[in-house]
Order: C-alpha cells, then structure tokens, then sequence
C-alpha cells in the first residue's frame, strides 16, 4: 500500500526450529524490545482474532502481519506463548475467505495486500498443522487464493490495488512483490502454482527498473525509482533464488545507496517501515558480516523509537503496521521461519 503500505510476504514451507532466539550472543535489549513488542500485540489482538490500523482499517493485512510476527517468536497454534494469539489469526483469515478465492473484502480497495500477506502467513501455518481436517482446510483456502492472485495479474505481468478487472489492468510494484511472495509462499508449501505467473511478474519488476537499479512505482506510468519498492524487489528476487544476476546486483547497489541506515536518508524517507522490512531480509541472507554491519545500524533506530508499551506508534498507517513491521525485523535471526533462513 504503497500508500498504504507505501502510503508492505518469501518462500516458507514450516514452522520449524532452527535457530533459538536464545541462543548465545543475542542482546538482552533486542530481545526485550521483541518480547515487549509481541505482548503489546497480543493485547490488541480483538476478541475475534483480527488486528487492525488507524480508523479500523486493513484488518486482513494487519492479521497476517501481527500472526507472522508472532510466528518469529517459535509459537505455533499448537504451542508456545501465543500460540492462542496465532489459532485466532488463523481463524479470522480463513473465514476471510471468499468463493472466488479471495482471501478479504471485496469491497476494499486495497484488498491485493491483505490477499497476499495472508498467503504467507497461513503457508507457514500449513505446514506445522497436525489436525487432518485443519489442514484439509488451509489447503482448500490457498488453493483458492493461489487460482485468485493468477487470475487478478495484469497482461504485463503485475497487479493492482485490486484485481485486474476490478481495477482496469492497472498495476505496481509494491502490490506485485506481495502476491509475488505470497505465492512463492504456497508454492513451497506444496500448493500448486503456475510457473508462467511467477515467470511474468519477474518480467515485470524488469520492466520497472531504471538504467541505476532503482524500481519505479508502475512499469505504465514509471517516473523516478522508489527505495522502499526496490528493497521489497531485491527481497522477492532472493526468494526466487535469484542473488547474482546482473539485474539483482544493479538492484543491491541501488538500495546499497539509497535504503542502507544513514545513507542516501536511509533513516527518514518515507515509507521507512516498509522498506526495511524487506531490506531487513536482503541483509540477513547475505551473511553475518553484512547482516551485523545494517543491524547495529536499524536496530539501534528501531529500539531508540520503541514506546514504553512496547508499540512504534510512527506514521499513518498505524501503531499495528509499524510494531508488526519492527517486531519481525528484530526476530530475523531467530530462525524459526524458513522464509527468513540463509
């Protein structure tokens, strides 16, 4: 939502274990402000299992947000601190859940987003779910969501704020790179999905790129390249196992510049929270010397802007959107998601 989000997705395929967030060499304060941050949305959580942005907003986006957020932590809906927080989640989405495949409103206008977050949150559910109809369950809705996102991308590749047909065949990149990887997603969960899909919103993030790596807000309108959109593309690209073409390096040098703390306004430009959630998963894949050097750098940011309740309560969207945001930044290197691990 670029204006949205941007006005905020990765290959998983478990819940599973792998690095403990306590394991040796963490610090005490990030792993507080995470602790403080996860109980502030388990107290927002609303009794039937939504969470939501200023004014009631964006309640499918904000679940999906909050419940992966919660996953970082290590709990399941079988287990774990909030692990009823994650069930609740679970459940509101899946009865979000309409016939023709959407996973939201359909009179949202913005409803691309919630659809494609929902895709990654219920993913990584899916494969830690035991109960066989559960799971029967959480297939059949991403199933669906899957058919709903290839039938809603444009003829060049991307998608909208809404469906093509709802929205004329307008498209952005902001919107792409959620469905993008929310069928990534589904897909290494063991849900179906068309390579041609994935295969053309590549060529669509293409088609957005400028001669210095940068991605613009639409391939049909173009205009000057957006840090936030090209962080969220370098993110989408490494989740297709694309870390060395001439394209994703053009891409890196450009967030190198523009995205890193400090550097380029790497700090206060706009739509700050979106950027680093994705850039936050480029710099952990990269490796430990790089991941280090970024992360004393947003880190000390993130937890300086922490409030005394355990929420960021910065920008328009919401205390919600930028403490979920925060929150999973800060668990990256807990390990617990596949769509995080190196």
């Amino acid at each position: 939502m670029l204006r949205f989000l941007c006005s905020i997705a990765v290959c998983c395929s478990l819940v599973v274990p792998a690095i403990g967030a306590d394991r040796p060499g963490k610090d005490p304060k990030v792993k507080l402000a995470a602790s403080k941050a996860l109980d502030w949305l388990a107290r927002e959580q609303r009794r039937q299992g939504y969470w939501e942005a200023n004014q009631g907003q964006y309640r499918v986006a904000m679940t999906a947000l909050s419940g992966t957020a919660l996953l970082c932590e290590g709990s399941t809906t079988t287990r774990g601190k909030y692990s009823n927080n994650i069930r609740r989640a679970v459940d509101y989405l899946v009865g979000m859940a309409r016939p023709n495949g959407l996973i939201g409103y359909e009179n949202d206008y913005r409803y691309t987003y919630g659809h494609g977050f929902s895709m990654l949150f219920l993913s990584s559910v899916y494969g830690e779910e035991e109960d066989a109809e559960r799971r029967a369950e959480l297939k059949r809705v991403l199933t669906n969501a899957v058919i709903f996102s290839g039938s809603a991308q444009t003829k060049a590749g991307g998608w909208g704020y809404v469906s093509a047909k709802d929205g004329n065949g307008f498209d952005e990149g902001s919107t792409c790179i959620t469905q993008v990887q929310g069928l990534r997603a589904c897909r290494n969960a063991g849900i179906p999905v068309a390579k041609e899909i994935i295969e053309k919103a590549h060529k669509y993030i293409e088609q957005c790129m400028t001669p210095e790596g940068g991605i613009v807000y639409s391939a049909q309108r173009r205009g000057s390249a957006r840090p936030p959109i090209t962080a969220a593309a370098v993110a989408a690209m490494f989740n297709a196992g694309d870390y060395k073409s001439e394209k994703v390096k053009k891409m890196l040098a450009y967030c190198e510049k523009n995205v890193w703390p400090g550097r380029g306004g790497g700090v206060n430009f706009g739509h700050w929270h979106y950027a680093h959630y994705y850039y936050a998963q480029v710099m952990y894949r990269t490796g430990d010397e790089k991941w280090g050097k970024y992360f004393k750098d947003v880190g000390q940011t993130i937890l300086r802007k922490q409030s005394a309740s355990g929420a960021w309560k910065e920008g328009h969207v919401g205390p919600v959107y930028t403490t979920a945001i925060n929150a999973t930044i800060l668990q990256l290197d807990n390990g617990f998601l596949p769509i995080y691990q190196r």
